[in-house]
Formats: structure tokens, sequence, C-alpha cells
């Protein structure tokens, strides 16, 4: 709501362009249709439009088709370079790790790093995940209270309940470094769960990558109490308080490629220097 009253004083003080550089989108996980919800995402889009943004600069969105919800530019930065930087050069011996995702939803990022360091590859797959677009809301559609009944003649196939198989690890960790590599880490019973599962398959250590580090509510005390060795995230979220809670969680750096954004855009100059290398899949 700062942001928002903040552009829209902006824009009715005549701005010429009005850049929002967020990090971290909100609300980014929100942006399909779950059976009959909101979605979210275009909502705060559309929101940030009418209050006068003319561009907006961000990093890692949950899904890249977010960016077809706005009418304004979005120049959606990668953090990834900087996460491989820091697995080169501070994790000991990387070259006998493994990427993993941990679901199947998981793979294409983590088969971008695998490709990136010439690493091998494991997906994890089974009950422990649980797939977001199955949660459960608290609301039943139509409500319980009424009955329903369909047209006498019409009979409509009822969709089949979805069933996990056993939880099993697609690929050999034993004896491996398990670096596991995600956009946002909130809840981590899910890496928790997963560390488990590596360390019953032979990983002797187990590192967390990713850009958004919410760790809210309890993250720190489950983390520092599981089989996870370190987790690393980015600067796009303050997690100073997380820290002290937690030794296990490092951070790096990002504000030079945000710097280098803003310039860039100030002083009229090419963005496509940022995303060199960047392939669809990343």
């Amino acid at each position: 709501m700062e942001l928002l009253v903040m552009a829209y004083a902006l824009k009715t003080s005549c701005a010429k362009n009005i850049i929002g550089v967020i990090p971290y989108f909100p609300y980014s996980k929100q942006c399909k249709m779950r059976k009959r919800g909101s979605i979210v995402c275009k909502l705060l889009a559309s929101m940030l439009a009418k209050a006068g943004l003319t561009h907006l600069i961000t990093m890692d969105l949950h899904q890249k088709e977010i960016q077809g919800f706005f009418t304004f530019p979005v120049d959606n930065l990668r953090a990834s370079p900087y996460l491989i930087q820091y697995i080169q050069e501070e994790i000991p011996d990387y070259r006998n790790a493994i990427i993993v995702a941990k679901s199947p939803s998981a793979a294409k990022r983590a088969q971008s790093y695998a490709e990136r360091l010439r690493l091998g590859l494991a997906v994890i797959h089974g009950e422990a995940q649980h797939s977001e677009s199955d949660m459960a809301d608290g609301r039943q559609s139509p409500p319980l209270s009424r009955t329903t009944s369909g047209h006498p003649g019409l009979e409509l196939p009822l969709m089949m309940a979805k069933e996990k198989p056993p939880i099993s690890v697609v690929g050999d960790v034993g004896g491996r470094i398990a670096i596991i590599v995600d956009d946002i880490i909130d809840d981590v019973e899910d890496f928790v769960a997963a560390a488990e599962i590596l360390k019953e398959r032979g990983a002797y250590k187990i590192y967390i990558m990713a850009t958004h580090g919410l760790l809210s509510a309890e993250a720190p005390r489950l983390i520092e109490e599981s089989a996870i060795d370190e987790v690393v995230v980015t600067n796009t979220v303050p997690h100073e308080v997380q820290k002290l809670q937690c030794p296990k969680i490092r951070t790096v750096d990002v504000s030079m490629i945000l710097a280098e954004a803003i310039r860039r855009i100030h002083n009229g100059e090419s963005m496509s220097y940022l995303f060199r290398n960047i392939a669809v899949d990343d």
C-alpha cells in the first residue's frame, strides 16, 4: 500500500517515469486459478499499473508468465549467476555434488543449474511433496449446506482423485553433496523432509539454494534441528533476525545487479547485457 500511495503521489505530480524496484514480488505464488479462487498476482499487477508505475524491476518471479499480467515493461532479473558462483567458490569439492529438485515441478530450474555446473540431476517424487495446486483453502464449491442436483438427464464424468506414489529419489545421491535449488524458501517442512530422505539415500552434505529467503514462523528453528548443513539465500528479503536464530543461514548479495539495472534504465541504456546467456528455461 505504501508503494501504491507513493506511486500515485508521483503520478499526480506529473512524473515522467515511475519505476518500481521490487526484488521479491509478493503474492507471486498466487499466479494460477485454484479451483474457483482469485489470481492475486494479476490483481496486484493491475493495482500497480493503475497507481501509475511505468516500469518494474524484480528478480526471479515464481513463474515467468507473470510478466504477461502487466501492461508495462517488466525486467525479471536472475539471481542464479550469484548462487552458482557461491557453489563454485564456497562449497568444497562441489564437483562431487548433485543438483536436487525437491519436486517434479522444480525440475526445470534444477536442470538449468545442473547444466551450467556440469553436474548430475536428481528429482524427489512422492508423498512428501505437496502440490500447490491441490492445497485445500477451506472452502467448498458448491457449499455443503446447499443440496445441488444436476439436470435429470445430465451425467458428468467424475475426476479420479490423485494418489501420490511412495517417496522415491530419481537419481543416485549416495556419497554425494546434495544441493536443493528453488526460488522461494518460506515454510521449510518440505525442505526438511527432503533433506531427511537424501540423508537416508546416502548424501553426506545437504545445501539449500534459494533466491527469496522468507523463512517465516518456526523456519530458523526447524532448519537448525534438521539434517540441512547450510541454507543459502539472497538479500532480496531482509532476514537478519532469522540469521541470529540460525547460524546455518548464509546470504549472497545481489544488490549490484539491481543497481546496474536502475543505472541502465535511468540512462536509457540497453538491458540486454544483464540477460546474456539467459535461456528460455532459466
